[in-house]
């Protein structure tokens, strides 16, 4: 059993879990430690794809209750309609470019250097965004929980999910801090993001298994018993994280965030720079 394998899967996995849904960018630090720990063949690639399955299920599992009553009332209630048509109408225009662009951007963009520039300049727009949140006329009065977002704030949320298929960027920091820059409360743009990310991640992912289906990678029985480690522990670690950011942004704001980004930015760019690290390009 090779137990260096199954330390990077878990390593990866508690990575995945903990960065998915804050705005800090998931793929931009897997894209970094995959690097660190030599696991960005096309083996490491597939099981990143995989393990998002994990985050995407417990963020099902921690608002089951939510995703229930609308699966069950939805032909009766126009509310549960509108939520649905709501992640709909969000998903549609970053599902749409990243199935045109999608290519492009991996090839030019899926590497440390453009990821770490990426960080600092999300850093910035999370301090704009929360200073505009400050002033109260800013926050829209009327939406006081995901059920109150109309099918145009919906859209807005979807087309600022767009800059996260810039590496490094963040798609819940997107969804999060665009519904803010838009005048959405500070929670309700947390929930939204936390909820579309289900067609979102969810869709993508398809896509990606897909295109590995049509073009399989040789993957071990051994490997296999990484993925599902991997798995278990993007599952463990980002229900964790959700249930905790919940109560964080009650009470706090994103500028904690905004500060990590920058470090963590600075960091990978001096030790690049000065050869300390030997990122890949």
């Amino acid at each position: 059993m090779d137990l260096i394998l199954l330390l990077k899967a878990v390593i990866l996995g508690v990575v995945e879990g903990l960065t998915e849904f804050l705005p800090i960018s998931s793929t931009g630090h897997l894209i970094l430690v995959g690097d660190l720990l030599d696991f960005n063949d096309d083996r490491g690639k597939a099981f990143e794809v995989i393990i998002q399955f994990g985050a995407i299920l417990a963020v099902c599992w921690e608002f089951r209750a939510k995703l229930l009553k609308v699966v069950c009332s939805l032909t009766a209630s126009a509310s549960s309609r509108r939520f649905v048509l709501n992640l709909i109408i969000a998903s549609i225009p970053a599902m749409g470019l990243g199935f045109v662009f999608g290519k492009h951007i991996k090839a030019v963009l899926f590497s440390p250097i453009p990821v770490a520039s990426a960080f600092i300049v999300g850093a910035l727009i999370i301090f704009w965004a929360e200073r505009r949140q400050e002033k109260a006329s800013t926050v829209n009065t009327r939406i006081h929980s995901v059920d109150d977002l109309s099918y145009l704030d919906a859209l807005k949320v979807g087309i600022a999910q767009c800059a996260a298929l810039i590496p490094g960027t963040s798609r819940s920091g997107a969804t999060i801090i665009g519904g803010m820059l838009f005048g959405l409360p500070r929670a309700v743009a947390t929930e939204f993001s936390f909820f579309l990310a289900i067609p979102v991640i969810g869709g993508a992912t398809a896509y990606e298994l897909l295109k590995l289906w049509k073009n399989p990678v040789t993957i071990s029985g051994e490997f296999s018993l990484a993925i599902v480690i991997g798995f278990i522990a993007a599952f463990i670690s980002a229900f964790i994280c959700v249930r905790w950011l919940i109560h964080y942004v009650a009470h706090h704001n994103f500028v904690p965030f905004a500060w990590y980004r920058i470090v963590f930015g600075l960091l990978v760019l001096i030790t690049s720079y000065s050869g300390l690290i030997a990122w890949s390009h």
